[in-house]
């Protein structure tokens, strides 16, 4: 595959961070397509209800080139041979984009964009065990085994989701929900009576670009790491290579808006957790617009440069209804349309 061309983003769109509710997976690609039309970003769904194997770690794993990975009482295993678990992730994923290709071909007017996650290699460290029961974090030979294998294992994934979904430029979103504590080290050992030591910043950047590289390589349009707001890495993840980044927004500091602004005046893609699916009902449209809008404004940024901003939830929506994730897609693109409307004045 060639490198995509990069392509300059002139309005606001919406996605999902990609868990989503139930074990269907043609209900849930024919919502998300249905929801997420053109200009927004379909996804590759995660169902981690179906069980083992379709949780974002396991399925991430699957991916793994020459490792493999069982499932004991502690979690996830690294092991010599792939055994049923490890089958049973790889199958899951390959039924999830053969269903993908059905919906999407059965379509009048195809999306021009579709996202796929995948679990970061410092939290895929954080959450693959060894022989012995302790996380693969704990040490720095098996955490640089994990990061080239996932670089080498994406590319497969990503020709993939080509052939399913043909000249749609692919979108891939690459989680660190646990970097904050990798970096710190504030991750237990498996006696819980210690921590395990923290990963210097120079090799988690390595890591980062090892697998980013790998995903330009493979023909990926835009890949953005997903992190939560504490303590989030934002300097040090556009340094290994990444098109964006991907933060909730309730709890962002001024100095991390500061951090996001240059971002997007360096040309970067934030992709903005506007809307928290968190608490009860949902919020209003005109609050979340608001939200980005206001610490927009007063930054001193450019509405033009509104453009470069994806709106998402604050999480993934596995623990809802179906129904109300649905309702969660179509307030995402109301939100887009109204950052938009600001930028139009």
């Amino acid at each position: 595959m060639s490198v995509p061309e990069r392509t300059v983003p002139t309005e606001v769109t919406a996605t999902a961070l990609g868990p989503w509710p139930g074990d269907d997976p043609l209900e849930a690609a024919r919502t998300i397509r249905g929801e997420l039309g053109s200009p927004h970003v379909p996804f590759l769904a995660e169902l981690p209800a179906r069980g083992v194997g379709s949780d974002a770690l396991g399925r991430t794993a699957s991916l793994l080139e020459e490792l493999a990975v069982d499932v004991q009482p502690f979690g996830w295993r690294l092991v010599d041979r792939p055994g049923r678990d490890h089958r049973r992730a790889a199958s899951a994923l390959s039924t999830d984009i053969n269903v993908l290709a059905d919906v999407a071909g059965a379509e009048d007017s195809t999306a021009p964009e579709v996202k796929v996650q995948l679990v970061g290699p410092l939290s895929l460290a954080a959450g693959l065990h060894l022989h012995n029961g302790e996380r693969a974090l704990i040490d720095h030979g098996a955490r640089r085994d994990l990061a080239a294998s996932l670089a080498a294992g994406v590319g497969g994934y990503l020709r993939r989701v080509a052939a399913a979904v043909p000249g749609a430029r692919i979108v891939v979103q690459v989680d660190e929900p646990d970097i904050a504590a990798v970096l710190a080290g504030t991750i237990p050992t498996a006696s819980g009576y210690r921590t395990l030591r923290s990963v210097p910043a120079s090799e988690a950047r390595e890591s980062w670009r090892l697998v980013l590289e790998a995903l330009h390589a493979a023909a990926a349009g835009e890949a953005v790491v997903a992190v939560p707001e504490v303590e989030a890495p934002f300097e040090q993840i556009l340094a290994a290579g990444a098109d964006g980044i991907a933060v909730p927004v309730k709890a962002l500091t001024t100095r991390q808006w500061e951090q996001l602004a240059g971002a997007a005046e360096a040309g970067k893609r934030l992709w903005i957790g506007a809307l928290d699916v968190t608490a009860g009902d949902l919020p209003k449209t005109a609050a979340c617009v608001d939200g980005v809008w206001r610490p927009w404004r007063q930054l001193g940024l450019a509405p033009s440069l509104l453009g470069s901003v994806r709106v998402t939830p604050s999480d993934g929506l596995a623990g809802l209804t179906p129904a109300r994730a649905k309702d969660v897609l179509s307030r995402l693109t109301r939100i887009a349309d109204g950052l938009n409307q600001q930028v139009l004045g």
